[in-house]
């Protein structure tokens, strides 16, 4: 993600949900970004808020992103419109934004495939 004119400092974004896939395994992972989700999230609405991101940004090690970044992290992930992120929203921004678990998601999807159509 690229910092807006308005951030502090320029931000360089490293991808470790494929690292994380690897140790963690499938389970794992989905648990480990519930975590997440769980230290985002405004504690009365249960999802994640501008407010709650931007009071929890440190966590995630983006404190020098400005309030455009910011809420520009909520609309990419927004698939309902309702300016929050639910669980499942963050967990789908998680994986759109790491193109590598992307992709290697879209192999392990053909491998299951070929499998049903050769049985």
């Amino acid at each position: 993600m690229e910092p807006s004119k308005n951030s502090q400092q320029p931000q360089h974004f490293h991808d470790y949900l494929p690292m994380m896939a690897n140790k963690l395994g499938g389970d794992g992972l989905i648990d480990e970004l519930c975590n997440g989700f769980n230290l985002l999230k405004d504690s009365h609405r249960e999802v994640i808020t501008f407010e709650s991101l931007k009071r929890n940004a440190a966590l995630l090690g983006l404190q020098g992103l400005g309030d455009e970044d910011l809420r520009l992290m909520l609309r990419q992930g927004d698939f309902d419109g309702d300016g929050v992120l639910s669980q499942l929203e963050f967990c789908v921004l998680m994986f759109r934004l790491s193109p590598e678990l992307m992709e290697g998601s879209k192999l392990w999807l053909e491998e299951v495939l070929q499998q049903d159509l050769e049985q």
